[in-house]
């Protein structure tokens, strides 16, 4: 009975005896049995320390190693049991590059899931800090997909590279070919540099009132190539990224307050005490208004046709309507008690003097 099981051990069945797959095949099954240990008992159990440790890193690396697919393993105990086997290199090769693209591609899952929660970490921290707008929130997802797809090309390379294919060639003919489509996409490309400046140093955000040279507006959206405003007049505004950040901008929304100075005339009859009495109507009236500060009021100079006067306050807020609300608020009560006291306003006039010819 021995010397038979040896002699059917023995009995070769291509470049491998009976014996020899017996053994590759204990190989693959050693293994799957090792793998489905880590799987239900190791892992199970890190799963639960995890949990009570403070931080979450541990419990998104155990998860991720317990979510790889059972092809992988079968990819791994091929490969290893094969090494005992004297195969075709084509088999061979075969196994090789199942096990390679296997690990690649579960390796570029996890760092995935890395980059994900990265992300979401970074939006939660921004909402604790000071909010997070549509801007924020869509130029790290645009960051969040860049990453991913940087992570797959390189991963690509690192697997043919594996494969034995000279990637050499490859590189540089992405290397000229990357050069060409800078030089062709030179605008589009400095606007989403811009757009990466507008993103760190933020100078304004969605929902700001900013000015551009004569045009200004709210932003409504902050694109990739460009930044769309809507106008006092109601329009969409479109605006290049690269225009912005070498432009100067003025932020209205970010004023915690905003100075008023304005001016008016009385006319050349109007006694000193009129004058005085003018000077107090427009600090109580400046003092009256709820979101003013008065700075000065001041008697400036003698002018062409009238008596000059200087007012600055400032509105504690920055927005504009405000602002014109509590203009009109201090015109109404200086013009009403004007008239009250009798005190003209000056406008443009010319006296002319002639001497009688006898």
């Amino acid at each position: 009975m021995p010397g038979e099981l040896d002699a059917f051990l023995s009995v070769q069945i291509g470049t491998n005896s009976v014996l020899d797959y017996a053994v590759a095949f204990g190989i693959f099954i050693i293994v799957i049995a090792a793998f489905k240990t880590i799987k239900f008992v190791i892992i199970r159990n890190a799963k639960r320390l995890t949990a009570k440790t403070k931080t979450d890193l541990d419990d998104l690396f155990i998860n991720s190693l317990d979510d790889i697919h059972w092809y992988f393993y079968i990819f791994v105990a091929l490969f290893l049991s094969s090494q005992y086997l004297k195969l075709p290199q084509t088999i061979n090769s075969l196994f090789y590059y199942l096990l390679v693209v296997g690990a690649a591609y579960n390796a570029i899952i996890i760092v995935q899931k890395l980059i994900d929660h990265v992300s979401a970490k970074i939006v939660k921290e921004k909402q604790k800090e000071d909010g997070v707008d549509a801007h924020t929130i869509s130029i790290i997802e645009v960051l969040t997909k860049i990453s991913k797809y940087s992570l797959w090309a390189v991963a690509s390379l690192l697997v043919l590279s594996n494969m034995g294919y000279n990637i050499t060639t490859l590189l540089a003919g992405l290397s000229i070919g990357g050069i060409a489509v800078a030089f062709a996409m030179q605008n589009t490309l400095s606007d989403i540099f811009s757009w990466f400046t507008i993103y760190f140093d933020k100078p304004f955000r969605v929902g700001d009132f900013i000015a551009i040279g004569a045009d200004m507006g709210v932003v409504k959206k902050i694109g990739i190539k460009s930044t769309r405003l809507q106008t006092l007049q109601g329009e969409e505004l479109i605006i290049s990224n690269r225009e912005l950040t070498s432009a100067r901008v003025q932020n209205f929304k970010r004023m915690e307050k905003r100075r008023i100075a304005f001016s008016f005339g009385l006319v050349y009859q109007t006694s000193n005490a009129k004058i005085k009495k003018a000077l107090q109507i427009v600090k109580d009236a400046i003092s009256d208004a709820k979101t003013a500060d008065l700075d000065r009021v001041h008697f400036k100079k003698f002018g062409d046709s009238s008596l000059d006067f200087e007012v600055v306050y400032y509105i504690k807020s920055g927005d504009y309507k405000a602002y014109m609300d509590t203009q009109q608020e201090i015109n109404m009560s200086i013009k009403e008690k004007f008239e009250k006291e009798k005190i003209e306003f000056a406008y443009p006039t010319r006296t002319i003097y002639s001497d009688k010819i006898p």
